[in-house]
């Protein structure tokens, strides 16, 4: 079986808390973390609903992580736009 590598070329803030991803295969995704981060329990989480915390994200080895991934999601989840999950919040961190 042939596995495809998915990965993020940009990143751009569109306003507090929606990102604006582009993928390496040319999918485009506008991402509204705050519903995500309103959700989360964990103060490691939601630290980053200060709009300031939030601002500092970066793409690393295709990847969009916060600080030294103290905040990052499954590439499959941004490219489907599905933050949500049954699961605990938590899990992400």
């Amino acid at each position: 079986m042939n596995q495809v590598t998915i990965n993020i070329i940009a990143v751009q803030q569109v306003d507090d808390y929606r990102l604006h991803l582009t993928f390496d295969d040319g999918k485009q995704q506008i991402i509204d973390f705050k519903p995500f981060l309103t959700n989360a329990r964990h103060p490691d989480i939601r630290r980053y609903l200060d709009p300031e915390e939030f601002s500092k994200f970066h793409l690393e080895y295709g990847e969009l992580i916060w600080g030294d991934y103290e905040l990052c999601f499954p590439i499959i989840d941004l490219y489907k736009n599905q933050l949500s999950h049954n699961i605990g919040q938590e899990a992400v961190a």
